[in-house]
């Protein structure tokens, strides 16, 4: 959440690392040697780290624990040479028999709410790990329920919350009851009960940040919502939907309320469904949908094409709104085609020959996220390409090396002539610092 939670780790890590140094110097006692620091974090962030401890600690000198297993192996036997080894969630998942094996001065785990089940093979595998010091570094602790932060706290202090049974039934089931909307008083009063001790016991190991304390210098984030019709070819294939079989077995599993024997797939294949129309028409328009060749062939003899804009309203419409954005401006559910205009992205048409001769560009900047990869193929060839070739852009999603990601961010960043980033929520939702 760009709130320093890298920095300041990096900061405890140079001073102990250098005192831990210190005092081996003076004493030479087994109890100060040298012990290098395992960083885990996820994938995307393995080169922001590195980045970082090169450029703010100058004493650590990091590694990047990856590659295929023969590589990692090689590795291995490097680890005393180095203070701080940088790895993936998965990578530490992987090797984590010879990874607990070894005494780690610090264990850090950037966005440690990924272990928040304590059952599985991942967060077992991490609670292995061997360390003086750990810490866990999140904007979202809790993302469900109380029951994750005791699974948190468990890899920190195993034993200071008891066991996790007695945690649910200490603190997650009276606070989880008071907070249904039919609960009564008595549980309302047992819910605000166990939180206040619940805060008590674990406040003091907590250090929180908000906004509001250290970003006084950025100003008021604006959220404006805009909201786009369907186009004339998602409204034909949203009403098709209505009137399917699909529509009806899903209609029936959710009047069961869930009784129905086995997992209401069809709901969720529903909302899949409906969520890419609503996105783009091509997403699901295939061949195997019913009446598609009529459609194509409907399409075909007005003169449009799938991939025309006008039948998404996220990449064509909304043309009326003002020309004026401030600076920094959060837009939601409009068309990125009007948004990247009046941001003067892509008006290179208008640009005077002085301008472009002096290389200008854009004071503002766009960050376009999507859900699926799909629609990232979509902005990207249909939009971009197809009709506002003036734009530069970058893109990262899962299938971007890993090994590159960071420098994708640096670039990004450091470059002002690039327009646009292209992410997916998957990979830029977690911990990028996109500075623009």
């Amino acid at each position: 959440m760009g709130l320093g939670k890298t920095i300041q780790s990096i900061c405890i890590l140079a001073s102990k690392h250098f005192e831990r140094a210190e005092r081996h110097k003076a004493t030479g006692s087994l109890d100060t040697v040298h012990l290098p620091s395992l960083i885990i974090c996820p994938p995307t962030l393995t080169g922001h780290w590195q980045q970082e401890i090169k450029t703010y600690a100058t004493n650590l000198r990091p590694l990047i624990y990856t590659g295929a297993k023969a590589e990692r192996e090689r590795l291995l036997s490097s680890f005393t040479k180095y203070d701080a080894v940088i790895m993936s969630y998965e990578i530490a998942r992987n090797d984590i028999d010879a990874l607990s094996e070894i005494d780690w001065h610090y264990c850090i785990l950037d966005e440690g709410h990924i272990i928040k089940n304590g059952k599985t093979k991942l967060t077992k595998a991490i609670k292995t790990l061997r360390a003086v010091h750990r810490l866990i570094l999140s904007g979202t602790p809790i993302q469900n329920n109380v029951l994750e932060l005791w699974s948190l706290f468990d890899f920190l202090m195993p034993g200071f919350l008891g066991s996790e049974k007695a945690f649910n039934d200490r603190f997650g089931k009276p606070i989880a009851a008071s907070r249904d909307a039919k609960s009564s008083s008595k549980e309302q009063e047992a819910g605000a009960l166990a939180l206040e001790a619940l805060h008590k016991q674990v406040l003091p190991f907590l250090l929180r940040r908000l906004k509001e304390d250290v970003l006084d210098d950025l100003p008021p984030k604006i959220i404006q919502d805009y909201y786009c019709e369907l186009s004339p070819l998602q409204k034909q294939l949203y009403d098709d939907f209505s009137t399917s079989q699909a529509k009806q077995l899903v209609a029936g599993e959710v009047s069961a309320g869930g009784s129905a024997k086995g997992k209401p797939q069809h709901v969720f294949q529903a909302l899949q469904y409906l969520r890419k129309l609503v996105n783009h028409p091509a997403l699901v328009l295939k061949p195997d949908v019913p009446h598609h060749q009529a459609i194509m062939a409907k399409m075909e003899q007005s003169g449009g094409n799938l991939r025309d804009i006008v039948n998404a309203p996220k990449l064509g419409a909304l043309r009326s709104v003002a020309r004026s954005l401030p600076p920094r401006c959060l837009l939601t559910h409009r068309s990125p085609r009007q948004i990247l205009l009046d941001c003067g992205i892509g008006t290179s048409s208008t640009a005077t020959e002085a301008e472009s001769s002096l290389g200008a560009v854009s004071q503002h900047r766009v960050l376009i996220f999507c859900q699926l990869k799909q629609m990232l193929d979509i902005v990207e060839n249909d939009l971009f390409r197809a009709v506002m070739p003036s734009v530069t852009y970058m893109r990262m999603d899962g299938t971007t090396d890993v090994s590159k990601r960071h420098a994708v961010v640096q670039t990004f960043n450091a470059d002002p002539s690039i327009d646009c980033l292209l992410l997916t929520t998957h990979v830029g939702g977690l911990g990028l610092n996109l500075t623009g």
